[in-house]
């Protein structure tokens, strides 16, 4: 896995004047190799739509397209895996739709969560939320770097920290023992998506 991972926003990336499609390749092209397609206000239909798009550019660059909570759409468009968050489509149903070969990330916010996730084989957990931010709401508290040091001596899975992490604190994120960082505003939201992921992938080189 990589140690970047950005998970896309289409309305960020619109206000910084860019698609979706445009900031993948970016990010990709600047050395990402994981992608997560985070849609939830889009119809099913326009969700595959631009899955194929996005599939398109990410196989281009060898990186793997998860795809956020609509497994629905993972499996129709044969994305690389899914993610899914505590309300949404149980693991076991999503295994069996998704079959043993693609990747299934789960969302945890605290230490039960992390307990019932170390009981199933997810590929890995996504920690939410490191720091406040505006783009993941459905977290329920801020970790905080200690919080998140905590959590990853208690999993046997990897783990990615996503919440508010952007160059001035991806460092001490990644010196708390986690797997990756997940990133949405600090790619999404820049005037050079590929600068910035350039920026953060050093700073985690550098860590």
């Amino acid at each position: 896995m990589s140690k970047l991972y950005l998970v896309t926003d289409s309305l960020i990336c619109q206000q910084a004047g860019h698609s979706v499609e445009y900031v993948v390749e970016q990010a990709c092209k600047a050395g990402v190799n994981w992608v997560q397609l985070r849609e939830k206000d889009l119809s099913t239909e326009d969700f595959i739509a631009l899955a194929h798009k996005v599939l398109a550019i990410t196989r281009m660059y060898n990186a793997k397209l998860i795809i956020n909570d609509r497994v629905e759409v993972a499996v129709t468009v044969d994305a690389d895996g899914v993610h899914i968050g505590q309300e949404d489509m149980s693991y076991t149903q999503a295994r069996q739709l998704m079959g043993y070969t693609k990747i299934i990330g789960l969302s945890v916010n605290n230490l039960p969560e992390l307990t019932t996730a170390n009981a199933l084989d997810v590929d890995y957990v996504g920690i939410a939320s490191i720091f406040s931010t505006t783009t993941k709401l459905d977290t329920t508290s801020e970790l905080g770097v200690e919080g998140l040091r905590s959590l990853c001596t208690q999993t046997k899975h990897s783990t990615y920290a996503i919440g508010g992490i952007n160059q001035t604190n991806i460092q001490q994120v990644i010196q708390t023992g986690v797997t990756g960082v997940a990133v949405v505003s600090a790619i999404c939201g820049t005037a050079s998506p590929y600068d910035a992921t350039r920026t953060l992938i050093q700073l985690i080189e550098n860590a």
